[in-house]
């Protein structure tokens, strides 16, 4: 179940959860705060649980990130170099990249979707063939791959062999979107993260330990975009 309680002037998305012990807060890079709840627990206490918070929530959320529209003027990276979004209404071209810019043609209330639509299918085109041509190496073949806007992972592999990644990957230098692939692709082999899933990450990408790195300190910053 999710819910939403108003504490102050700050919207706190409330979500009830069968494995939870106790009350918790965080703050999601797009959702803003999130408090989960045991089965059993009210919203009431959910309210106290956030009013308790209240000097430690309004810290985490001065350190997010302003969100970036998709707007001409803008700037978003692709592969970890910046494009500027330049709007070319009368041109016929959808979105295309050239010389450094991000160009959008049409009209301008159809730009910030367009933009977005472009990421996700340059993200699809990116990383399909790499899982598939990764998982080759392994001997293995995924279920199925996907690409979502997932909040809290970067990419996931299910007990059947399904993969599923964040399109924002995209927005990452090539070896992290690079890393992230073969991280979970290497879970068709390991399914945990054992030495030996280590060893299959390390002999399908380059230097996973900056890459993880590279996340921790800028992950969060992808979902600022649109």
């Amino acid at each position: 179940m999710t819910a939403t309680l108003v504490v102050g002037s700050v919207t706190v998305t409330v979500r009830r959860s069968s494995r939870a012990r106790r009350l918790s807060l965080r703050v999601d890079p797009r959702l803003g705060p999130v408090v989960v709840l045991p089965e059993r627990a009210t919203l009431a206490e959910a309210n106290r649980f956030v009013q308790a918070h209240h000097g430690w929530l309004a810290e985490r959320l001065s350190r997010l990130p302003a969100p970036i529209a998709l707007v001409p003027g803008a700037e978003v990276p692709i592969l970890g170099i910046n494009h500027e979004i330049r709007h070319v209404p009368t041109a016929r071209r959808g979105v295309w990249i050239d010389q450094g810019g991000l160009f959008v043609s049409g009209g301008a209330e159809h730009v910030p979707r367009r933009v977005a639509d472009f990421l996700k299918a340059e993200s699809k085109r990116r990383i399909y063939p790499q899982a598939f041509s990764l998982a080759a190496r392994l001997g293995r073949t995924p279920c199925r791959v996907t690409v979502r806007d997932t909040r809290s992972r970067w990419g996931s592999c299910s007990s059947r062999g399904d993969l599923s990644f964040s399109w924002r990957l995209v927005l990452a230098p090539e070896p992290v979107l690079a890393y992230v692939v073969a991280h979970e692709v290497a879970h068709l082999a390991e399914m945990n993260h054992s030495a030996a899933f280590w060893r299959v990450v390390a002999s399908l990408t380059d230097d996973p330990a900056s890459a993880k790195a590279w996340l921790a300190r800028h992950g969060a910053g992808l979902h600022r975009y649109g």
